[in-house]
């Protein structure tokens, strides 16, 4: 008896694009033995980052996150996998870079910003619904 694949959508944020990470990014989830079902690089455009982060609206850093996604290309890929959305979460390591686990994507080649937490390399849906809603934001026929 299989478990069912699941999607998630994964950023390689302007930090990590900028830096040259898409590449070990895509490595380590490959490695993983997730499947890379769509990727596009584009820099991401204040409506859809709207989209993306509406339940932020209002939040203290609601505006440096949306300046900072927007201040560059970043990879978007579609994920796919038996629990790949825990599996990437726990790949990715904990969203403070300092306090990630060495081993883990942030672990090893996140970077303090102090203040910027959110340049932390990598975005990975938190649910199932949230992966669909936002692979719906940034890839429309997926």
């Amino acid at each position: 008896m299989s478990a069912q694949i699941e999607r998630t959508l994964v950023i390689v944020k302007p930090d990590g694009f900028r830096r040259g990470l898409t590449g070990e990014v895509l490595r380590r989830i490959e490695a993983k033995g997730y499947t890379l079902a769509a990727l596009d690089i584009r820099t991401p455009d204040r409506e859809r980052l709207e989209q993306h982060y509406a339940e932020h609206v209002g939040k203290p850093f609601y505006e440096p996150l949306v300046e900072f996604m927007s201040s560059g290309p970043a990879t978007f890929v579609i994920v796919e996998g038996q629990r790949c959305i825990e599996g990437f979460r726990s790949l990715a390591g904990a969203t403070d870079p300092t306090k990630a686990l060495p081993g883990t994507i942030r672990g090893d080649l996140g970077r303090d910003w102090g203040e910027k937490v959110q340049a932390n390399i990598v975005h990975g849906s938190d649910s199932a619904e949230s992966a669909e809603r936002e692979i719906g934001i940034w890839f429309s026929r997926a």
